[in-house]
């Protein structure tokens, strides 16, 4: 057994993509890696779980001299089946990651990438989600390596907050001119969206979901503006979704039978 940190890795992007083996690289020398991923791209699948068919979880040989499996659920899935199934310890920290795009303000919602991350952090693992702002399959990873090794380190060094996750983006920028690092707050921002109708060749109509993001928050302390003004975003993240503010204005209300 070793003596070094258990860093678990996983993403939404599927084992294979460039971004996962740019987190690997960022933190190979902070500890003991594993690796458990999806075997297919899993983008969009918030926090589901599979529950209607089996998983399966396949050791593989893509990692040299790491251990690392593929599986057949999601990014929630591979954080359960790893910690239960994979990992002979508890992880010291969880690295979800690097994705392939953004997830800033709302998009943490629909991210599988940051669901990962939740999970981990609802079984008591420090964790964090790194995104690039790039979409790109060949997109540069330098300045989100760099990011993503500091943030970890940090974490593994100070830890986080009970309950608390980070959630990193990293702008589209060229690495000599990123201006730091802001800890911000989630922007109030929105996909509007529009459902693009066509037919298929029997007459039968169907859908593809389009839309513009739009940002209705004009703060200079929210993860939009940092990354719109060159600095990587890191957002503190939980999973209580209690709305704590709310709470005393719904007990005045009059809900005696």
């Amino acid at each position: 057994m070793s003596n070094k940190p258990l860093i678990l890795i996983t993403n939404d992007d599927g084992i294979t993509a460039p971004g996962i083996k740019a987190l690997v690289e960022a933190v190979k020398d902070l500890g003991e890696i594993v690796i458990v991923a999806p075997d297919s791209p899993q983008s969009g699948m918030g926090h589901a779980i599979t529950i209607t068919k089996p998983l399966r979880l396949d050791k593989t040989n893509l990692y040299d001299g790491i251990e690392s499996y593929q599986c057949s659920g999601t990014p929630a899935d591979c954080v359960k089946l790893a910690v239960d199934k994979v990992l002979h310890r508890k992880p010291d920290l969880l690295l979800s990651g690097i994705n392939h795009g953004s997830n800033s303000s709302i998009n943490v919602i629909y991210s599988g990438t940051m669901s990962a991350a939740v999970e981990a952090t609802i079984e008591g693992i420090p964790s964090a989600g790194f995104s690039l702002c790039n979409y790109a399959y060949n997109a540069d990873f330098s300045l989100a390596i760099i990011v993503a090794k500091l943030i970890a380190k940090n974490i593994l060094s100070g830890g986080l907050p009970e309950g608390v996750l980070l959630n990193v983006n990293v702008p589209k920028i060229e690495t000599a001119n990123i201006k730091g690092i802001k800890i911000c707050r989630q922007a109030q921002a929105k996909w509007e969206e529009e459902f693009d109708e066509r037919s298929d060749p029997n007459g039968r109509k169907y859908y593809w979901l389009t839309g513009k993001f739009v940002n209705y928050d004009k703060g200079n302390d929210t993860d939009e503006w940092a990354l719109a003004n060159g600095f990587v975003s890191v957002v503190p993240v939980q999973f209580d979704l209690t709305a704590h503010h709310a709470m005393a204005h719904i007990n005045n209300w009059n809900l005696n039978f």
